[in-house]
């Protein structure tokens, strides 16, 4: 069966609508919203590219489609067809384009369009029993696949966005740190350089040798850094990933 059902702009995670009485029957639907909402807000993110995705959570499973920049998600139990499933929120995404399309854009505020709960009703009445001829037609229709459609973990899915908002936090750490570091050591080589003029030849010479070494280390130690903390990205993405 259908249990919840949530509507969200991807750009800013902002929910637009969803059905006024999900959960009301549902062991723990507060928690199962809030993994919602961070769903969204990794999506706003750009944490999770697919445009269609399953992600199991306890004995349910969340199944959401990104269409026109928007997010159309539904929680069903894990024993319903996953192609009822998607069909479903093929046709809210349909008539949510042709009746708010033009306002999706400009909407400011939390559910906007909190009236589509009255076509989230109807439409998930008629997907909620699966033995119906017209539902047993839809799992029959062989023009609509889903079996490509990758199925994951909700820790698993969430656990990225977490990791790699950290990753983010480090490298912005370790970035304003180098410019820190090469402000100093820009401070520090026009004293050397004053110290170099006012020794002697001899000594002027090793001087602005062991300055020209470290000036060197100086310059490039904060690239280095910078460069180092990208190819930390790319390799923990590629992990997660």
């Amino acid at each position: 069966m259908v249990k919840m059902t949530m509507i969200a702009r991807v750009t800013d995670g902002l929910p637009l609508a969803e059905g006024l009485d999900d959960g009301r029957d549902l062991v723990d639907a507060e928690m199962y919203k809030q993994q919602v909402k961070a769903l969204f807000k990794n999506l706003s993110k750009g944490h999770n590219e697919a445009s269609r995705m399953s992600i199991e959570t306890g004995p349910y499973v969340f199944h959401y489609i990104i269409e026109g920049r928007v997010c159309y998600l539904t929680m069903c139990d894990r024993s319903y067809p996953k192609k009822l499933a998607f069909q479903y929120l093929e046709d809210l995404k349909n008539e949510f384009e042709r009746v708010n399309g033009a306002q999706i854009e400009t909407a400011a505020r939390p559910y906007a369009f909190i009236k589509f709960d009255t076509f989230i009703q109807k439409t998930k009445k008629l997907y909620q029993d699966t033995r119906t001829q017209r539902n047993i037609a839809k799992l029959n229709d062989e023009l609509y696949e889903v079996h490509q459609i990758m199925t994951r973990n909700v820790q698993e899915v969430l656990g990225v966005g977490e990791k790699l908002d950290q990753v983010s936090q480090m490298s912005s750490r370790l970035t304003s740190e180098s410019r820190i570091y090469a402000d100093k050591a820009r401070d520090l080589n026009r004293q050397n350089i004053g110290k170099c003029h006012n020794a002697t030849p001899r000594a002027e010479m090793v001087s602005l040798d062991k300055w020209g070494e470290k000036a060197l280390i100086r310059k490039w130690a904060p690239v280095a850094i910078v460069l180092g903390v990208v190819f930390l990205l790319f390799w923990v993405k590629a992990k997660l990933w």
